[in-house]
């Protein structure tokens, strides 16, 4: 529970001139965000296409239409969302452990993060414009009960709606980085925050709606609402969790100073991989979803519908690939964003040590078998947060 002081403080926000005007600053962008998800692509008719929408949910479309905050099955300009932008960094993320030249620019502090950052950048712009070609191409056989989704098809349709999308998913990736530097939080975070929240009034009114009409009981709506908030606090109080290790430094004279000897300790997130094991694992799990939407009705591709029976949510084989998928994501991504062989050299070489254990190998050892323990120790209730 908040103490008095505590809610003075909060109180006292708009007292501090930089707080405010951080805040004011990420509002505005948000508030720009959700505009333009509401400005449509020229060319498409929207009727037909909710239609489409409405008939790809369980899909991976399904899935880019709830980050992008309803922008993708409105075709607005802002219907890549986020996304390439956090592929990209993915991309580059991973490309560090097997490429050297990263690896050294990860070394080299401020001036080599901005040329990461560079080069994610460049891969943002690459994956945007080929999703946007894609989906041009794709929207013109799009149609439902024989209406297509594109009213004049062509190379002028593909061009412009190529340029719009990709000229909305930097301009996204410009206002991301803005709130990051000038406003509150991680700008990228915020937007797909913006984007999920964005859905919320209208599931929040659907379920009510149903309360009215009688199919959902008052205890079951209650119900619902205090699940929503503990799965909620489930996932902050993981998110936050550390596993400290002890760290002790050796004392060390300089000239005529004594440096070290004190004691501190090392954090280690217990959800080490954040939110992309999911993410990874909604991705393949849909993907037969996905391609048997594109190609309904084409011969030869009914074996598609049947997997995507198979695989809808709900069914055993689903929730056991699912599940099966979280973990293994879990693992490989933990191992591919943190070194425990640098962390131990980085101690080793500020004097510091973990309390029993020998500098060096021994230390990288030690490290990764806590890690992997904590990984372990998290996935029970992880994977059942994003199972129901």
């Amino acid at each position: 529970m908040a103490q008095p002081g505590q809610l003075g403080g909060l109180a006292n926000i708009g007292k501090i001139p930089e707080l405010k005007n951080r805040i004011l600053f990420t509002l505005a962008m948000l508030i720009v965000y959700r505009l333009g998800a509401h400005i449509p692509v020229p060319g498409i008719d929207a009727a037909v296409l909710a239609q489409f929408f409405n008939q790809a949910q369980g899909s991976l479309l399904g899935m880019f239409d709830m980050f992008s905050g309803g922008a993708l099955s409105r075709l607005t300009i802002f219907a890549l969302g986020i996304m390439p932008y956090i592929s990209a960094a993915i991309i580059i993320q991973l490309m560090t452990v097997v490429s050297p030249k990263l690896e050294q620019l990860k070394k080299e502090g401020e001036a080599g993060r901005r040329k990461i950052t560079q080069y994610t950048r460049y891969g943002t712009v690459g994956l945007a414009t080929f999703q946007a070609i894609g989906m041009s191409i794709g929207l013109e056989s799009f149609s439902v009960a024989g209406q297509s989704v594109v009213l004049e098809p062509g190379l002028e349709f593909r061009a412009i709606t190529a340029i719009t999308l990709v000229s909305g998913t930097v301009f996204l990736m410009w206002v991301g980085e803005q709130v990051t530097e000038r406003g509150i939080g991680n700008g990228i975070s915020m937007i797909i925050f913006a984007g999920i929240v964005a859905g919320l009034p209208s599931a929040i009114g659907g379920t009510l709606e149903l309360a009215r009409t009688g199919e959902y009981s008052a205890f079951t709506v209650l119900g619902l609402f205090a699940m929503a908030i503990a799965v909620t606090g489930a996932v902050v109080w993981f998110e936050r969790a550390q596993r400290r290790i002890p760290i002790q430094y050796a004392k060390r004279q300089v000239g005529n100073r004594l440096y070290g000897g004190q004691a501190s300790f090392l954090p280690l997130k217990v959800n080490t991989a954040g939110v992309i094991p999911p993410i990874f694992a909604s991705s393949l799990i849909l993907l037969p979803a996905t391609f048997a939407q594109f190609t309904k009705g084409a011969e030869g591709f009914g074996w598609l519908g049947d997997i995507s029976a198979i695989l809808s949510p709900g069914q055993w084989l689903y929730m056991s690939i699912f599940t099966a998928l979280i973990v293994f994501f879990c693992f490989f991504y933990t191992a591919i964003v943190f070194n425990p062989k640098d962390t131990a050299d980085n101690l080793k070489k500020n004097g510091g040590f973990i309390p029993g254990i020998r500098p060096g190998q021994k230390t990288a050892e030690y490290i990764d078998a806590v890690l992997q323990l904590s990984v372990r120790s998290m996935l029970p209730s992880y994977v059942y947060c994003q199972n129901i």
